[in-house]
């Protein structure tokens, strides 16, 4: 009995570890990547699409790897995606001189990381039980934070030292550490029996937004701006690189001030919004976001720029912690 503890403390070490591992790879990765294809191609379109082939796998196939983490062993998921990843990484570095292999491969990282994240994040009930779940949520998401913050920044300082190359190896590196974690870790998640009510449950929250006349144009709004502050990622390594003519290392601070403000807006801001005002405090929100995105073009200073993307970032932050209240 007296061990039971300890061993569950090794655990939490480890998928703490893992979870914020995972983050700074997924986000070292994406500067680099940019960059190089950016200074290959000199094309917006190689770039936008660089974007879509790493994160729409994430974005279509979330149910499916929900799906598949329920039914298989969540822990093992979690290795062989990350295995998968590690491959993947390592292929990419002997394929960077083809666009179309970069786009390929950028793919199968999208879907790695797709499986990877649930799989994490369902393990972490069952590590913490009822009595530390939160506790432990908040070691997760802190974790997840920081990989957020540091990775973009170690991946502008890798590309400057070593080129993409480098910057693929670590990334290469920690997908292999979060595969040992997985191994090591002690804790199982059983798969789940299937559900055949799983069908119905989906469609309820399309059926919940389609009553809801104030959240279907809250969303609406907020699907608008997302759209095309998105849109704007693809400008910004030629805005850093070319119109400000910064190096790689400037255009990771960039996005790490962003993450620096998302941070600063979950923890500050979002408490703060009376439940009465949050449909008004979410219109708000997207306002400053679009100023902190505008104003930059105003005054071509990447300190200005880093502190009006760290701004958009908190109100944005903050207007994801409100619709969750």
């Amino acid at each position: 009995m007296g061990s039971r503890p300890l061993l569950r403390e090794h655990d939490v070490r480890l998928i703490v570890g893992a979870v914020g591992i995972s983050s700074l790879g997924d986000f070292l990765l994406w500067v680099p990547l940019t960059l190089h294809l950016q200074q290959m191609t000199d094309s917006g379109i190689a770039v936008a699409a660089l974007m879509v082939c790493l994160w729409s796998p994430i974005v279509f196939l979330a149910p499916l790897a929900g799906l598949l983490v329920d039914r298989v062993d969540a822990r093992s998921a979690l290795i062989i995606a990350s295995l998968a990843q590690a491959a993947v990484a390592g292929s990419m570095a002997l394929a960077l001189d083809s666009v179309a292999a970069i786009l390929v491969l950028a793919i199968l990282l999208g879907i790695g990381f797709a499986v990877a994240q649930p799989a994490e994040f369902a393990l972490v009930p069952v590590i913490a039980r009822d009595e530390r779940l939160a506790q432990v949520n908040g070691y997760v998401e802190s974790a997840r934070y920081f990989g957020i913050l540091a990775g973009p920044t170690i991946g502008g300082a890798l590309f400057g030292a070593g080129g993409t190359d480098l910057a693929l190896a670590v990334n290469g590196a920690s997908f292999l550490a979060v595969a040992l974690a997985g191994i090591s870790l002690r804790a199982r998640r059983p798969p789940a029996l299937a559900d055949d009510e799983t069908p119905d449950r989906a469609r309820d929250g399309i059926a919940f937004l389609a009553r809801d006349h104030t959240l279907r144009l809250i969303l609406g709004v907020v699907f608008a701006s997302l759209l095309f502050m998105s849109a704007s990622i693809t400008a910004e390594v030629f805005f850093i690189t070319e119109d400000l003519d910064l190096t790689g290392l400037a255009y990771g601070l960039l996005f790490s001030t962003w993450a620096l403000g998302m941070v600063i807006g979950a923890l500050a801001l979002a408490g703060r919004v009376p439940q009465a005002a949050i449909a008004t405090g979410v219109l708000v929100a997207v306002a400053v976001q679009g100023f902190g995105l505008g104003a930059p073009t105003w005054f071509l200073a990447v300190g200005f720029t880093a502190a009006m993307c760290s701004s958009a970032a908190s109100v944005t932050a903050s207007r994801t912690c409100w619709r969750e209240r």
